[in-house]
């Protein structure tokens, strides 16, 4: 990524190249949906009262250079990603024994906890779970070794509303057509080739994998027609990205989705007595329709849950027949005390759900150093590390949370501690920061374009199709693919990456040796 031929990537562009590039761009995004709807802060919301407006999503101008070794590694090894957190979704005790460290600190952690102990009191009624995951990595280069290779080290896994499967497949499209109409100057023209940019597919694969467990749900008991429920945050700003999804599962499988808003689920849905899940549409009340698969785009952060009706709603959702995407357990196996646990050194728990070692071994590579936060030997090392401003700044401290924003990085960890209850400590894992080489990019965000430094984070997308069970008597997985992937790039002074949070914008791989 440091060879001459990149030095001056991307390249200088004269006021007329960065017009015309600036226009097709523009264009480009808004006829193929590659848009969201403006943040307050671009458009004042008394200026679009009835929400019509759209703009460019955050997309950077170029596809950024990214190791073909290291991106085929990230496909390659998602499939046992998804066998690996698909086994822990399955293993009750198991996440039980992680979850009991949190549920006293973590109040999110108990009640998703409190709501899955409700469910089983009652039965589960549904032996069917499906992930859409996503995997995210970045580059890292070892910085204390100047010539060592550089490897792929994981940031997170995503268990629930994995976004930008949608988003994802326009921003790749876009710079191979960008690429197509002469966008790019000649002097690129011997590092973006066709061949080197990687089209990502993730919308019609994520589709397919909400297609499959519609099929494998079965006919309908009702007799009513059949649908998949998206539960989704309202408003919802990244609404284009997840339209791609429901477009592609009416199209390309004949599956009809609807859209219900987290606070409406108790008015717009009921139960029947066997708990079959029946939506009711507000816009057409005279139809009724049977669902057979709940993907959550909301319900991951406990800001989706400002009152005890909203846990209400979940418990309802929980307790149905259809298909959950994800269950209560699939999100929990998301927490990054899971992922602390499992990138422990020495540790059987990794074994314990891939117990294929050549698997297992190729999965822990892809870890970077994590600790916890509690009163174990390791924890109580990482808690000097943390305290410690000059070794602090090598490292990021995380709650168990998801969507961005959420994270504590370098020198702000120590006076962050200083302020937390030593009793909450544990509720956090300390991460070793992942070191990416330099790279340079532009960003067009709310119509201004950003140069500079940037930092990638690759997200690798999986679908998994498992029957449930417990521990080693359970679980046969029905269907486990790779399912495309997502660029992040964001500013080198940034370092939080989530694009609907306001930090990074969607990117696409042009991939290079060496």
């Amino acid at each position: 990524m440091g060879s001459p031929t990149h030095e001056h990537y991307p390249p200088e562009l004269s006021p007329e190249e960065e017009h015309y590039l600036l226009l097709t761009l523009k264009d480009w995004s808004i006829a193929h949906g590659l848009a969201v709807r403006p943040a307050p802060s671009f458009v004042e919301p008394s200026q679009d009262p009835t929400g019509v407006l759209a703009t460019t999503a955050p997309v950077t101008l170029f596809p950024s250079l990214f190791p073909r070794r290291c991106f085929e590694e990230g496909l390659a090894i998602q499939t046992a990603y998804n066998e690996l957190y698909s086994a822990i979704a399955r293993d009750e005790e198991w996440l039980k024994s992680i979850v009991e460290e949190l549920v006293n600190i973590d109040e999110f952690v108990r009640k998703l906890w409190q709501t899955h102990l409700a469910v089983k009191k009652e039965g589960y009624v549904q032996d069917l779970s499906l992930g859409l995951f996503r995997s995210d990595y970045m580059v890292h280069v070892d910085p204390a070794s100047a010539d060592s290779p550089a490897g792929l080290k994981q940031v997170e896994f995503n268990t629930i509303a994995s976004s930008f499967g949608g988003l994802s497949s326009r921003v790749s499209a876009l710079h191979k057509y960008l690429l197509t109409v002469d966008a790019y100057p000649a002097s690129t023209s011997s590092i973006i080739k066709a061949d080197a940019l990687r089209q990502s597919k993730a919308a019609s694969s994520l589709a397919k994998g909400l297609a499959a467990a519609h099929k494998v749900y079965g006919s309908s008991r009702t007799g009513r027609p059949l649908c998949v429920l998206f539960i989704v945050q309202d408003p919802e700003r990244n609404v284009f990205d997840q339209r791609h999804l429901e477009y592609a599962l009416l199209e390309e499988s004949g599956v009809r989705s609807f859209r219900l808003p987290f606070p409406r689920t108790l008015s717009d849905t009921q139960l029947e007595s066997d708990r079959t899940l029946v939506y009711v549409p507000p816009n057409s009340p005279s139809t009724s329709y049977e669902v057979t698969t709940i993907y959550f785009r909301a319900g991951y952060s406990p800001d989706d849950y400002p009152n005890e009706q909203d846990w209400v709603a979940r418990l309802l959702l929980e307790k149905s027949r259809a298909i959950k995407c994800p269950s209560l357990l699939t999100h929990l196996a998301g927490c990054k005390k899971v992922q602390q646990v499992l990138a422990t050194p020495h540790s059987p728990h990794l074994k314990r759900f891939l117990p294929d070692e050549k698997v297992a071994s190729g999965v822990f590579a892809t870890f970077a150093p994590i600790y916890p936060l509690d009163e174990s030997e390791a924890g109580k090392e990482a808690i000097k590390l943390a305290q410690d401003p000059a070794s602090a700044v090598r490292y990021v401290l995380k709650p168990q949370r998801e969507g961005g924003g959420n994270n504590i990085y370098r020198k702000a960890i120590p006076p962050f501690l200083k302020k937390l209850p030593e009793t909450h400590r544990p509720a956090y894992i300390l991460m070793e920061m992942i070191e990416p080489p330099p790279l340079k990019n532009a960003i067009l965000r709310n119509g201004e374009v950003q140069k500079g430094g940037v930092i990638g984070e690759l997200g690798v997308y999986g679908v998994c199709l498992w029957k449930n069970g417990s521990g080693e008597d359970g679980g046969d997985i029905l269907e486990n693919w790779e399912a495309g992937y997502l660029l992040r790039t964001k500013g080198d002074q940034s370092e939080e990456g989530g694009v609907a949070a306001g930090f990074g914008a969607v990117d696409s791989c042009c991939l290079v040796d060496g």
